[in-house]
């Protein structure tokens, strides 16, 4: 009797099972007509939450080539003979190793960003993980570990969120990589980098950054993601990768929303 009442019951079971996945779709579906998700720069209604079709098409995502070290889009793929680098990069590379950034920092993408990064829109989080996952996917898929550039407290607590965290940690989930969001502290409070000159930006965070004691155990001897919002003239991502390096990290690679168009010209 039991083994014809379990056999009925798996039949039944696969009869109910697509029933209700296909309610659950049809009631999902309804919930969609009656509120159906808005896009993240408008309240234009979308297919699924994202852009609408027009700030889309304004973007100016990065694609290959670009240079290996910073980031920067090359104009012309140079052949199997052209070097990978820019001719800043060749002359003095950064500390990081390499460095891929979703898009150029200008109009279209500069508004959404400031959304993020000052108007409390943290919908816009997940969706710039997805732009850096697919513009590193080369760096991402070599990385043990995500660490996002810190805020100092005081800013953490004025602003009540860190946008290189909340990009990295659903990076890292996707990813599968360890998410140390701990491991790397703004250990001084630092002015502003706006309006400063590459020196000024170096000097401004030559000593801001140090590795936490929990943080060195999981560091050493791993290549290491290093996540901000924009790379200007890197001086932050030099930072904070130079204190990773001290602390035995194997490498350290730096993945970015965006980046300034020139942000950084051959050392003369």
């Amino acid at each position: 009797m039991s083994v014809q009442d379990g056999g009925w019951q798996g039949r039944m079971k696969g009869v109910i099972a697509p029933i209700a996945s296909r309610a659950r779709d049809a009631g999902r579906g309804l919930l969609d007509i009656l509120l159906p998700p808005t896009a993240h720069d408008s309240r234009e209604a979308t297919a699924s939450a994202g852009l609408t079709p027009d700030a889309w098409s304004r973007v100016a995502f990065l694609e290959a080539p670009v240079c290996d070290g910073c980031g920067a889009a090359f104009e012309y793929d140079g052949g199997d003979f052209a070097s990978d680098r820019c001719l800043a990069c060749q002359v003095q590379p950064y500390a990081f190793a390499r460095a891929r950034a979703a898009c150029v920092y200008d109009e279209a993408s500069r508004g959404l960003i400031l959304k993020f990064k000052h108007g409390d829109q943290q919908q816009f989080a997940p969706l710039f993980a997805r732009w850096i996952a697919r513009s590193a996917a080369d760096v991402v898929g070599e990385a043990d570990a995500v660490v996002p550039v810190p805020l100092h407290r005081s800013r953490l607590l004025a602003r009540r969120f860190n946008q290189a965290a909340e990009v990295a940690r659903p990076l890292a989930r996707h990813a599968g990589l360890d998410y140390l969001p701990d491991a790397l502290i703004r250990s001084a409070p630092t002015a502003s980098q706006g309006g400063k000159s590459a020196r000024g930006r170096r000097l401004n965070v030559k000593k801001a950054f140090a590795v936490t004691e929990a943080g060195r155990r999981r560091i050493k001897g791993r290549r290491i993601l290093l996540i901000d919002d924009v790379l200007t003239t890197g001086a932050t991502a030099e930072a904070c990768a130079r204190v990773l390096m001290e602390v035995g990290a194997r490498a350290v690679d730096l993945a970015v929303i965006a980046r300034v168009r020139t942000a950084r010209e051959p050392p003369k």
